[in-house]
């Protein structure tokens, strides 16, 4: 007899999960590499010059009801960057230790959506094997089932365990420039 209560209980309790499961409006939208790129922009005394990556794996859980991104995770891998000098491109790879250390990676499971079209998301930013929280800002647009999300931010190398590159014995800027836009759907 004590067992058919507990039995009870357990069949409403997923009963219930199953109805909130089933009511959700959370969609699952992936990183369209198409529309979606990543530029960093490095300043040396002799030059400065972007890099750009199309590769972006992504996904972002989205409450069609709020109309609010409940998280996101964002991959890039660092051999995918082309500043349009493949000497250049080596020699960031070998700085960054992209053999042991392939992908960048950024992670929020706080993102706020103002009304303005302004958002914020506090996360952590993983590079070089170094995870530090960052907060990145930025826009978004949701049209046509496509969410379209822009933003800069700003990295030190030096706080990634980076050794700025040098060239003629002089260092690059310690500061990464980064912009993004990722489109969803």
């Amino acid at each position: 007899m004590n067992e058919h209560p507990m039995f009870a209980w357990l069949a409403a309790f997923m009963l219930v999960n199953l109805l909130v499961a089933a009511t959700t409006d959370t969609r699952k939208l992936m990183a369209d590499k198409k529309a979606s790129v990543v530029t960093y922009t490095m300043h040396h005394p002799l030059h400065t010059w972007d890099g750009v990556s199309h590769d972006i794996n992504g996904v972002i859980l989205y409450d069609e009801l709020s109309k609010q991104i409940n998280s996101v995770a964002i991959a890039i891998k660092v051999a995918s960057f082309d500043s349009k000098d493949s000497n250049r491109d080596s020699h960031a790879i070998e700085v960054l230790d992209g053999i042991r250390y392939p992908n960048v990676t950024y992670v929020s499971q706080s993102v706020q959506i103002k009304p303005d079209g302004s958002l914020t998301a506090p996360g952590k930013l993983t590079f070089h094997g170094v995870t530090r929280p960052i907060t990145l800002t930025g826009t978004w647009k949701n049209e046509h089932s496509e969410l379209m999300i822009t933003g800069k931010f700003e990295i030190n190398m030096t706080d990634f365990n980076i050794e700025q590159p040098s060239l003629l014995g002089m260092k690059t800027d310690d500061a990464i420039k980064m912009a993004f836009t990722a489109s969803f759907h």
